[in-house]
């Protein structure tokens, strides 16, 4: 049976061996990406009500991680579902609300998109 604080004492663990979502979370200010991201992919709502976005910040983490394990938008959510390591990367608990595949892909589509249409190639 688990315990109040189990999941707490199984990441503190887990971050003991400093894996490299522990490093990288370290490492990189990801708030610095918030503002440009946020700006981008801004959308007025068409009317009131309806469920919440999620975070763009972190779903521009979710790609991160989806280019660094190599993983299709079907094997995102399910490892965001199922790693510890994971959700402590994208701030998320056990229980949370998590974006399933088609959510992660139209994201996608979304910074293509308005890459396509807004940045200047080098």
């Amino acid at each position: 049976m688990a315990g109040l604080f189990d999941y707490e004492f199984q990441l503190q663990k887990i971050n003991q061996h400093q894996p490299p979502l522990y490093k990288l979370d370290k490492i990189i200010d990801w708030e610095m990406f918030r503002e440009p991201i946020e700006t981008a992919l801004h959308k007025e709502p068409k009317a009131p009500g309806g469920r919440p976005p999620y975070d763009k910040l972190m779903m521009f983490k979710i790609i991160i991680l989806q280019k660094y394990y190599n993983l299709s938008d079907e094997q995102t959510e399910f490892q965001i579902k199922d790693r510890l390591s994971f959700l402590d990367f994208l701030g998320l608990q056990i229980g949370d609300n998590v974006p399933d595949a088609k959510t992660i892909w139209l994201f996608k589509e979304q910074l293509i998109l308005y890459s396509l249409l807004y940045c200047k190639t080098i």
